[in-house]
């Protein structure tokens, strides 16, 4: 499949006209070793094999809490997946412990992964600054966030608490080898709906720009977080390159650029994958120009009802010329609910088209990993 797209707003993404003739490379200059690796290893794998990830894997799963060791991805494959998705919806610049055991608890889950060879994506729920709030907006009750806290805003200082917490996470989360985790940040994600207090619907175009540029400065500028690479991901609202680039902040500010997308893909079955795959090679598109990452950030079908989603939905999309997606991830499997997972465990009817999945020599798992943080992974 082949589109043609026009180019938008070069001097935006490009910070000089010899961008394009330059090798990849990473925001941050002072990056970690690791961090580096990882960011170039997952370009040589790009379009060759795709990574599959999972959302709070190693926490808990469908029925279960904390098994030491377990997802269940594992306990239908024998191997975890690639990509484990973590959030920090604890790290509200507030000192209690939820925040205390939070942080402990995922500095081992990123400890296991890194250890194992898979690679750790955070995504944040983060409560509302301004209000204490959760991350959901809600109408006329919610108060505008972004706009009190970017630079000058009276919530600035509150902020600043909250990413010095991210920090000390990234700071404080190593290897067995003593070496630091390097990490997808995926901050802000489906930025384009209005669901979340960052949305679209909350802010300017303008403040949301300066909100994502203060943060990755800050992290990285001033409390020296040298192991994140920078993933940029709307939802699926975007039919067009310049609808993507609404509130893109630069190239300069952006290692990745992904898309979350479940209604294109069988959400309350409803299937509508050309516009999916429209989407995906608008993502492509730009990331290739950049000489960005691409990801499939975010998608899945709660509950599994169709049994060959696996290999007739999923992995046919992945697998269409000229993507080059570094890893897919899918939502998490919840401990209590019968319905809420996105996974199958033992004995789901969708468990043998997903080891077909898992079989296929272009899917990734943990297992399948060779060292993705030394300078060449083959």
């Amino acid at each position: 499949m082949k589109i043609a797209f026009q180019l938008f707003c070069a001097t935006i993404l490009l910070s000089s006209p010899d961008a394009m003739a330059q090798q990849p490379s990473l925001i941050d200059a002072n990056a970690t070793p690791e961090t580096k690796n990882l960011w170039l290893n997952l370009h040589r794998l790009a379009g060759k094999n795709i990574l599959f990830g999972h959302q709070h894997a190693l926490e808990y799963g469908h029925g279960w809490v904390g098994e030491p060791g377990m997802s269940d991805v594992k306990k239908v494959t024998g191997s975890h997946p690639a990509v484990i998705g973590i959030d920090v919806s604890a790290f509200s610049g507030k000192m209690d412990a939820n925040y205390e055991k939070t942080r402990n608890d995922l500095v081992k889950i990123a400890k296991q992964t890194y250890d194992g060879g898979g690679v750790v994506t955070i995504s944040w729920h983060a409560r509302n600054p301004v209000d204490g709030g959760g991350f959901y907006y809600k109408d006329s009750t919610t108060p505008k966030a972004v706009p009190q806290i970017i630079p000058g805003g009276p919530y600035h200082a509150q902020y600043k608490s909250m990413l010095k917490q991210v920090a000390e996470y990234a700071t404080k989360a190593s290897g067995s080898d003593g070496k630091l985790v390097p990490m997808i940040f995926r901050p802000f994600h489906e930025y384009d709906g209005n669901w979340f207090w960052w949305g679209a619907g909350h802010c300017t175009k303008q403040e949301f720009v300066q909100l994502w540029r203060f943060t990755v400065s800050y992290l990285r500028d001033s409390l020296g977080v040298h192991n994140f690479v920078y993933a940029f991901s709307p939802d699926c609202t975007f039919t067009t390159e310049a609808a993507l680039l609404e509130r893109f902040p630069g190239a300069e500010w952006v290692d990745m650029i992904g898309m979350d997308n479940y209604a294109d893909f069988g959400r309350d079955g409803k299937y509508n994958i050309a516009a999916g795959l429209k989407k995906l090679y608008i993502i492509q598109s730009l990331a290739d120009r950049l000489q960005k990452l691409s990801a499939f950030t975010e998608t899945g079908l709660e509950s599994i009802p169709n049994n060959t989603w696996w290999t007739e939905t999923l992995l046919k999309t992945l697998m269409q010329p000229g993507l080059k997606l570094s890893y897919v991830l899918v939502w998490r499997n919840d401990s209590k609910s019968p319905t809420h997972y996105y996974t199958p465990f033992p004995g789901h009817s969708s468990v043998p088209d997903f080891l077909k999945f898992y079989q296929h020599p272009f899917t990734l798992f943990e297992n399948d990993l060779q060292d993705l943080y030394k300078p060449e992974s083959k």
